[in-house]
């Protein structure tokens, strides 16, 4: 705790006051472009990885970057969604998968999940990956980096099944994005539908 408060201190006595003009822009009302949905991992620091501003994202948090399909019991992540889809008008939704995800290691070994009962119940989504997966035999490390592409494929089609995505789709006012990062060496592959695959994201 005692790094944070003295990140705070930090923050309010030194960065805040320099950036009061900003954050008075922002106090009553936010317009962001992208609602950027990923994993609750420690390591994924969007802002960080972005160069972004307060304001710029709308972020949606979870373990295992999951977008349950529409009809299912509703939740914190569809409300997210409907919410920046109809109130705030976002232009692009990026789901964010990462390397090294626990989540989908879990995928691969649901007897690590035995004492997470909830966590059991929430991994349950990342089973429709498997679909998109293809039946290459691999080593281990290449199944695991696999999957976790994978899964950004399976959860992307599980957010078109919302009626307000949908909609958007449809009238070409919102675009969706399935990205790559990898922590080791900080870059993103992108997914490209057109053939399938993930390249690196040109820059």
């Amino acid at each position: 705790m005692k790094r944070l408060l003295d990140g705070y201190r930090k923050f309010h006595r030194h960065i805040f006051p320099q950036r009061k003009e900003h954050f008075h822009l922002l106090s009553d009302r936010q317009a962001p472009e992208v609602l950027f949905l990923t994993c609750a991992d420690s390591r994924v620091v969007p802002d960080l990885i972005l160069q972004t501003e307060p304001g710029d994202l709308f972020i949606c948090r979870n373990v295992g970057n999951i977008v349950p399909p529409s009809g299912e019991l509703p939740g914190g992540v569809t409300a997210t969604i409907e919410y920046a889809v109809k109130v705030l008008k976002v232009k692009h939704i990026i789901i964010c998968g990462h390397s090294d995800c626990g989540a989908i290691k879990a995928a691969l070994n649901k007897e690590s999940l035995a004492n997470l009962p909830h966590a059991g119940v929430w991994l349950q989504y990342l089973d429709c990956a498997w679909k998109y997966l293809d039946s290459t035999k691999r080593d281990p490390e290449a199944e695991l980096l696999a999957l976790i592409r994978a899964n950004v494929v399976a959860q992307l089609e599980n957010l078109k099944t919302h009626p307000e995505v949908a909609a958007a789709l449809a009238a070409q006012s919102l675009e969706l994005h399935g990205w790559f990062y990898d922590i080791l060496t900080g870059t993103i592959e992108t997914y490209n539908s057109s053939d399938g695959k993930f390249r690196p994201l040109d820059v």
